[in-house]
């Protein structure tokens, strides 16, 4: 049997520009349990969902995203990455798509920072949205970020980000280095790679009290993997994939 809950990273980019209301949109309807997207400040410190640091070859912005104010971000067009004809797309607020997904759907939300008011400022925003946290998890590959979150928004589940692995690291120093950056950031969970994954490396985690949850899951190895180890919940840019493995293994079982 397959259990995991599928997040549809960036929404559903394959269909439409990603982290954009559009790319939400065909989540909710095809079936996904939540939705990530990014968090980047604008010149003016407006929260907006976006991923990259520059406006890049798929937007008719250019330059870093920092430069840009509110005002100005809203002329700029996004186009999907898999299929540059379909419709364009904007880059919208956090506040914006908080109010537009209102529970329909789970959010994951990294903060990318760096700035150190980052977590301040969108704390004001999560708190416009309380009723709807128990389906928001806050991830970040910065610990500070995620304990100042948890000071300012009491209850709101935090997850620590881990990236991918340098070449000299075994499985045995991800489990440590995962295990403890997670007790610096009091996460709930830490965001493993699938090749970061073994039955040791989930045994060493969920021994210490922490939840593992794997990104970048986009094929049928890495599905069976996850599924093999008990994973609960994947991010995943291939989500139609994901889902029929999903659908498929539960028939079966």
């Amino acid at each position: 049997m397959a259990f995991f809950e599928i997040v549809a990273h960036r929404g559903i980019a394959s269909q439409a520009p990603e982290n954009t209301l559009a790319a939400f949109r065909r989540a909710i309807e095809l079936g996904a349990d939540a939705v990530e997207f990014d968090v980047r400040l604008t010149a003016d410190r407006i929260p907006v969902v976006y991923h990259y640091y520059y406006l890049d070859r798929v937007t008719t912005g250019v330059g870093p995203i920092f430069n840009y104010t509110l005002a100005q971000l809203r002329k700029v067009d996004v186009h999907c990455r898999a299929d540059p004809a379909l419709d364009t797309g904007k880059i919208s607020t956090l506040a914006e798509v908080m109010d537009f997904i209102n529970g329909r759907i789970g959010m994951e939300i990294e903060i990318k920072g760096p700035e150190p008011e980052a977590p301040d400022i969108i704390a004001g925003i999560l708190c416009q949205f309380k009723s709807n946290w128990d389906g928001i998890e806050i991830t970040s590959y910065q610990p500070s970020f995620l304990l100042d979150i948890q000071r300012l928004c009491p209850g709101l589940k935090v997850d620590l980000l881990f990236p991918r692995s340098e070449s000299w690291m075994k499985l045995d120093v991800v489990a440590y280095q995962a295990i403890h950056h997670s007790r610096l950031a009091h996460a709930r969970a830490v965001h493993l790679h699938p090749t970061q994954l073994s039955a040791d490396v989930v045994a060493a985690v969920k021994n210490a009290g922490i939840q593992i949850h794997a990104w970048d899951v986009n094929d049928e190895a890495a599905l069976d993997r996850i599924n093999g180890l008990g994973i609960l919940r994947i991010d995943t840019d291939e989500f139609q994939q994901a889902f029929q493995y999903r659908f498929r293994v539960n028939q079966e079982g």
